[in-house]
């Protein structure tokens, strides 16, 4: 066993380095990181089951030691791709016991890329709200100070990965799940083009994809080798998968071109809290110290129809999902001590959406990836706060699907005065990155955010990179969360 200082200051691809050079074993490394999910678990709360066979056998499940990864353990978000014969459980008590029969098409890919499957991460009910927080299922808490949430929904993975435990874990975002947690926790979070990370086999529209597949972790590389090794399409997929003249991996040795990088906050009727502001302005000085053009332009879109349109895709979307799960079980409606309250309200709200409901969002889904692809013309960059608000507290009800808010739509426009910036990407097929270069006022980390064109996911890795270069890979001004792997003696006597 490594020190925790060795291993919290090595990423995926330095592990795999050492397996590959023989110096360290697959199950060797698994056992390490079953350790400190034992030791920093029981505070955070970031981790639902760890899989002792894999951590036994780290190739029981088909792992590929010839893979990118080489065997490196990955934590697995309970929610999005399945795990043959794994508990998929969705962070709800109506799917306690749900085991899946088959490996998701992207599990595979994980697979093959070499990376260890060894556990699952804890999620909020069906993805839906901003944070793993259901007192009677758990509550996900920051490991730079547990007072706070990790926000999510992909709160699990954000933690366990802040927290050193391991050094890359699955994501999703399906309006800000990969970017906010990312940001809230000090990591590094991209969600893909739409068209890159397959869904398969369940999306097969609009409804769907705007949902989409990735991963938290601590550099740059690994995010660009997760990429290259996980992406594609199943035989069968409904739109292009794109595929970039050379890997991320190459891509990311190089500086970007001077780019075109717009900045702003004031997103329609939603803006940024001062200190965040002043946040954005410091970030956005160093990208031009590193050569960029950066001006204050904000995009001309509609904003109040475009988070319109996206509560409505989330109400019908998770409407049918729970519409689904009700039927697997035999059930007509969701019992009120299984599922939490605001999931029934959507479910109320979106059963009966018609399908004229469904060509409007769409049309507004259309035209506005027609007028950002516009602004893309003239811009490569657009530089956001990943959030408009601090981090909330642990227990802040109104962003939680334990919420009694009676209004659905009040509810998400809430969500959207603190998410403003994130759900856009997925509205269009953007890319986007969430970068640990801020600090918010009470010193917990603070997410940049920056957008790309679809497709150009390689150009967000690019200038991660170089921002990564420049800091001497010093992300979170060098600073490590208080429960760290590096803390594990004290937090276990804490305990």
């Amino acid at each position: 066993m490594m020190s925790w200082d060795e291993w919290a200051n090595l990423d995926a691809i330095g592990l795999a380095d050492l397996i590959r050079a023989g110096h360290i074993t697959p199950q060797e490394v698994a056992q390490q990181v079953a350790l400190a999910v034992d030791a920093l678990n029981p505070a955070i709360s970031a981790v639902i089951e760890v899989f002792d066979d894999a951590v036994h056998d780290p190739m029981i499940d088909g792992t590929n030691p010839a893979g990118g990864f080489a065997g490196v353990p990955f934590l697995m978000k309970d929610l999005g791709p399945t795990i043959k014969g794994r508990l998929q459980e969705m962070g709800s008590l109506l799917m306690r016991g749900n085991r899946s029969t088959t490996d998701s098409y992207l599990t595979q890919r994980i697979r093959q890329a070499g990376l260890n499957i060894i556990g699952r991460t804890t999620t909020p009910e069906f993805g839906l709200c901003s944070s793993a927080e259901n007192p009677d299922v758990y509550v996900t808490r920051n490991p730079w100070n547990p007072d706070f949430t990790t926000c999510g929904s992909s709160a699990g993975t954000a933690a366990s990965v802040a927290a050193g435990i391991v050094p890359i874990g699955h994501a999703t975002d399906g309006g800000g799940s990969i970017r906010i947690p990312a940001g809230v926790n000090g990591n590094i979070g991209l969600k893909p083009s739409r068209g890159v990370l397959s869904v398969a086999p369940y999306s097969s529209d609009l409804m769907g994809v705007v949902s989409v597949q990735g991963c938290h972790t601590r550099t740059i590389r690994d995010t660009a080798v997760f990429v290259d090794n996980c992406r594609g399409g199943a035989p069968g997929e409904f739109m292009p998968y794109w595929m970039p003249p050379e890997p991320y991996s190459e891509l990311i040795r190089r500086d970007p071109q001077k780019l075109r990088i717009a900045v702003s906050h004031e997103w329609g009727d939603y803006q940024a809290t001062p200190h965040i502001v002043a946040e954005l302005e410091r970030s956005a000085h160093f990208l031009e110290e590193l050569g960029h053009h950066v001006e204050w332009v904000i995009p001309d879109i509609d904003y109040r129809a475009v988070y319109m349109a996206q509560t409505e895709c989330y109400i019908m979307n998770f409407a049918q999902t729970i519409i689904g799960l009700l039927e697997q079980k035999g059930l007509e409606h969701p019992p009120a001590d299984l599922v939490e309250p605001m999931c029934i309200r959507v479910w109320e709200e979106g059963r009966s959406a018609t399908y004229t409901q469904r060509a409007k969002m769409q049309g507004v889904f259309n035209n506005t990836s027609r007028k950002l692809a516009a602004f893309f013309e003239d811009w490569d960059i657009i530089l956001t706060p990943t959030m408009a608000r601090p981090t909330p507290l642990v227990g802040t009800k109104e962003y939680l699907t334990i919420s009694d808010n009676p209004s659905v739509y009040d509810w998400f426009d809430n969500l959207w005065g603190i998410f403003s910036y994130t759900p856009i990407a997925n509205l269009c097929g953007l890319p986007g990155i969430s970068l640990p270069m801020a600090v918010l006022e009470n010193g917990l980390p603070m997410g940049i955010h920056a957008l790309s064109k679809q497709g150009e996911d390689g150009l967000l890795l690019q200038l991660g990179a170089q921002i990564e270069r420049a800091l001497n890979g010093k992300w979170n001004h060098g600073r490590r969360p208080a429960l760290h792997v590096t803390s594990i003696d004290a937090v276990t006597k804490q305990l």
